[in-house]
C-alpha cells in the first residue's frame, strides 16, 4: 500500500478544542507517513455530510478523518445531531468505499470531558482510517 492520502474535515463549534484536534491529527497523520491532499472547515459537525462527499469523490483521497465536539446544553439536542451525523457518515463511508473516520467526541459531554478527549480522538480516528485503509487493501 502506498502512503495514505487523507482528507480532514474539522467543526469550527467549539473551536479552541477541534483546532487542538485538528492539529495533533495533521502531527500524528505526518508521524503514520500519511499525506493530507485536502483540509475543510465546516460551521458544525452537522454540516459535515455535504463537504465529505465532496472529498470521498476525490481520486486523491483515500481516506476522510472527521473532527468535532458535540457538547450537552439544556436539551437533547446533541443527542440528535450525533446520532444523525453518525449515520450519514457511516452511509456516505459504505458508498464511496473509502474510510471515514469518526473523530467526533460526544454527545453528552460537558466542555471539560471534551478537553480531556482532544488528543484521544484526533490521534484514534487518524489510526482507525490508516488501519481501515491497510485492512481493506489486503481483502
Amino acid at each position: 500500500m502506498t502512503d495514505p492520502r487523507l482528507g480532514i474535515i474539522t467543526s469550527q463549534t467549539n473551536y479552541d478544542h477541534t483546532y487542538l484536534m485538528e492539529k495533533r491529527a495533521l502531527d500524528h497523520a505526518e508521524f503514520l507517513g500519511c499525506k493530507v491532499t485536502v483540509q475543510a472547515h465546516v460551521p458544525g459537525v452537522y454540516d459535515m455530510p455535504l463537504v465529505l462527499k465532496q472529498m470521498l469523490k476525490r481520486d486523491d483521497v483515500d481516506a476522510v478523518v472527521t473532527l468535532g465536539t458535540i457538547i450537552k446544553g439544556e436539551s437533547d439536542h446533541d443527542q440528535l445531531i450525533a446520532a444523525q451525523v453518525a449515520r450519514k457518515i457511516t452511509d456516505l463511508s459504505l458508498e464511496f468505499e473509502k474510510p471515514v473516520a469518526l473523530g467526533i467526541s460526544g454527545p453528552g459531554l460537558t466542555m471539560m470531558q471534551s478537553k480531556a478527549r482532544i488528543e484521544s480522538f484526533a490521534t484514534k480516528a487518524v489510526e482507525a482510517a490508516v488501519k481501515l485503509l491497510r485492512q481493506i487493501s489486503k481483502l
